[in-house]
């Protein structure tokens, strides 16, 4: 097509600048908990309580998949592997001093 990439190669979009690079094995999100949850938990209102979203993470099987993901994609929204924004920065700047 209009001769930026051969049609007939099946991965041809994928590899167009890296735009549709796959993000991986996200199979963990089905096993998530917080996919059968009310998604208003974790996502409070500034201030708000991030309790019951903490709660659920805790029994979470998926957590540490959970928590990686949103470190890896800088996640600057929501309660992700257990932890808030705020919490997920403070780890990312410890385990970066460790390193």
């Amino acid at each position: 097509m209009w001769g930026l990439f051969d049609d007939s190669d099946d991965d041809a979009l994928s590899r167009l600048w890296g735009l549709f690079k796959p993000d991986g094995d996200l199979s963990w999100q089905h096993k998530a908990l917080c996919a059968q949850t009310d998604p208003e938990a974790f996502f409070p209102e500034k201030g708000g309580s991030t309790r019951d979203a903490k709660r659920i993470c805790a029994e979470c099987e998926v957590r540490e998949q959970c928590l990686e993901w949103a470190i890896d994609h800088d996640e600057r929204f929501g309660i992700w592997g257990g932890m808030s924004e705020r919490e997920r920065r403070r780890y990312k700047k410890e385990r970066r001093n460790r390193a």
